[in-house]
């Protein structure tokens, strides 16, 4: 058999059984339980291990992995900081995904116990569009190199933008053309009473907010996926390694979401320091030739960024987060 089908064929298998113990998937409870903070902790440090020791996997087993990437001059060495720099970046990424996602369930009401339910949908088709992204980036990349210029410009249009925009997007997006259009197409009652994303009423289908929730956070994470995929491949346009470090940051957003969901307004800088990697990655992309970063540079730089801008946070701590 193909060491390519063992390869991918293995680590598919584990993603999804790791993502079902994650959402209690075995168990029939599991619907109506509210993640504590206890929990989403266990989990995000679980994630956050299991990335780390997938990164000890690429740093053993690269050759193997990926003979013809060895032949091409990468070794295990490079693999391993690539991989690890590229799931900084989507990890880092993923967390003003969330920061939209409360503001969504904030505009929506959708309660405690039912958000672990639509979350669990936006994850799947997260991780489904991501590696149909993946596989069109790739494609494209291998075919016409220049492509990767068109990412830089974007990266650098988009990290402006979002360093210039106000924090309302969820509030926007609540309200939405999206939303304007399930709402033409399907009912939808303002109650949530249970999980379910559609309901019965006098023999018609109507959809519930949970649904319009549902619908929304993909549409974002779509949205933001034009800007992670881009920043993924400037690190590296290895297959194995762009898809990876992509699925464990995105398998690590249901826990980190239930852990910073109360926080929000204590990380105030943190939407400047993404925008700022935002525009270096965009930079280094457009200027390649002229200036070149080791994979350790930019893993330093990247760390140094979303450091100060934590670092900042917690120091000068937004007035909202102090007043609660």
């Amino acid at each position: 058999m193909d060491h390519k089908i063992i390869l991918w064929g293995g680590f598919l298998v584990f993603v999804l059984f790791m993502l079902a113990i994650d959402l209690g998937l075995f168990s029939r409870k599991a619907k109506d339980h509210v993640v504590t903070p206890k929990e989403a902790l266990t989990w995000t440090g679980i994630w956050a291990a299991l990335s780390f020791a997938f990164a000890g996997v690429l740093w053993f087993s690269w050759d193997w992995i990926a003979p013809e990437s060895v032949a091409q001059g990468i070794t295990h060495t490079n693999a391993t900081v690539l991989y690890l720099t590229g799931w900084l970046v989507e990890y880092s990424l993923s967390m003003d995904n969330i920061f939209v996602i409360v503001l969504l369930f904030r505009y929506f009401k959708i309660p405690s116990v039912f958000q672990r339910n639509v979350l669990l949908w936006g994850i799947l088709g997260a991780l489904l569009f991501r590696g149909v992204l993946i596989g069109v980036g790739a494609a494209l990349v291998a075919q016409f190199h220049w492509v990767l210029y068109l990412f830089g410009a974007f990266l650098l249009f988009t990290g402006t933008k979002m360093l210039l925009s106000k924090d309302e997007e969820g509030e926007d997006a609540g309200d939405s053309a999206i939303v304007r259009a399930v709402r033409k197409v399907l009912p939808v009652t303002d109650e949530i009473k249970s999980h379910h994303f559609f309901v019965r009423r006098e023999g018609k289908l109507w959809a519930t907010p949970l649904f319009l929730a549902l619908v929304v956070i993909e549409f974002t994470d779509v949205v933001f996926a034009f800007d992670s995929i881009p920043a993924i491949f400037s690190i590296t346009t290895e297959p194995v390694l762009v898809f990876t470090s992509n699925v464990f940051a995105i398998l690590g957003l249901r826990s980190l979401y239930f852990l910073l969901a109360g926080m929000v307004d204590a990380f105030r800088f943190l939407k400047a320091g993404l925008s700022t990697l935002l525009i270096f990655i965009g930079a280094k992309m457009l200027l390649e030739h002229w200036i070149h970063f080791s994979p350790v540079q930019s893993l330093l730089v990247i760390v140094g960024v979303l450091g100060c801008a934590i670092g900042a946070s917690l120091l000068w701590p937004h007035p909202k987060s102090t007043a609660q």
